[in-house]
């Protein structure tokens, strides 16, 4: 048994994000295209001999106790596997909270693969994936991470080739956005077919290591949503395109903005505008940051 173990929780952007329609039993049917960033959470798992499971933050607004993901995540596996042994959870953020970047179910992610690891339970990362999706559609994305077209209600992975390197800046405005509130508002529109992202496109691109041409196809629905009600994003968008950036666009539900940028040179004065400047106003926290790729055989999160 291992007694201590160091994790990475890594953070993810949609480069392209459609919504099919709503489903019988609530949920929406999705096609996405999912993508690992180097900004992430630390997880440090303890094995404790008094049983329970305690979980600590360095955020004081977070839930510390079964409210909060990771610790359901734990939850699922020490019932299912009856482990006698408790286990301490520190988390360290710094993902965005409620930015449409799965910080949230990264965290929970990484816990299930702790808590596999720790106690020997022999859970491949596709068993891993179907407990995890009870918990959070983005969960199973979180565990195999990297570069993946994702659809049904995210649940359905198809692994792609990684994206060439480059920064990416992201850029959080002041302002948290419900994902349910979004999604209801995005049902009572009328999208017209150029609403609709090229998913297809966008993948051919990524096949031919085009990065131009990705940045070019970015599309995310719920923008039409989350940047009608916050004109910070798009004047984030505007911030980093003036700069440089090959593309901008808000990543999940938002309000986080993200863009891509060749020039290393051009995404430090991004930066450094956003985070110092004239334009800090229009962001609470900034990151540079870049693509965090994944090898498909034998990864692992610590």
């Amino acid at each position: 048994m291992i007694k201590h173990l160091r994790l990475k929780a890594y953070g993810k952007i949609n480069l392209a994000l459609d919504v099919l329609g709503r489903r019988a039993d609530g949920y929406h049917e999705v096609r996405m295209i999912m993508q690992t960033v180097g900004l992430h959470d630390r997880i440090d798992l303890y094995v404790t001999q008094e049983p329970g499971i305690k979980i600590e933050t360095n955020l004081f607004y977070l839930p510390d106790n079964e409210q909060n993901l990771a610790h359901k995540a734990a939850r699922l596996l020490m019932e299912e596997f009856g482990i006698r042994q408790g286990l301490s959870i520190h988390l360290r953020k710094f993902i965005p909270v409620s930015a449409g970047m799965a910080g949230g179910s990264t965290d929970a992610a990484s816990v299930l693969f702790g808590v596999n690891k720790m106690f020997g339970l022999g859970l491949s990362t596709g068993e891993l994936m179907e407990r995890g999706v009870t918990l959070g559609a983005d969960i199973p994305y979180c565990l195999m991470r990297g570069t993946a077209l994702s659809e049904g209600i995210g649940e359905k992975l198809s692994p792609l080739p990684p994206m060439p390197q480059c920064q990416v800046l992201i850029a959080k405005p002041g302002i948290s956005v419900s994902t349910k509130v979004v999604y209801e508002s995005l049902d009572a529109m009328k999208l017209a077919p150029s609403d609709h992202p090229d998913i297809d496109g966008m993948i051919d691109a990524i096949r031919s290591q085009n990065l131009r041409e990705v940045a070019g196809r970015f599309g995310n629905v719920l923008e039409l949503v989350t940047g009608e009600r916050y004109p910070a994003i798009s004047r984030i968008e505007q911030v980093m395109r003036d700069y440089g950036a090959l593309g901008a666009m808000m990543s999940g539900s938002g309000p986080t903005v993200f863009g891509l940028f060749a020039n290393p040179r051009a995404a430090q004065a991004a930066y450094e505008d956003l985070r110092f400047g004239k334009a800090s106003e229009l962001a609470k926290q900034v990151y540079l940051t870049n693509f965090f790729n994944v090898k498909r055989n034998g990864q692992d999160m610590a």
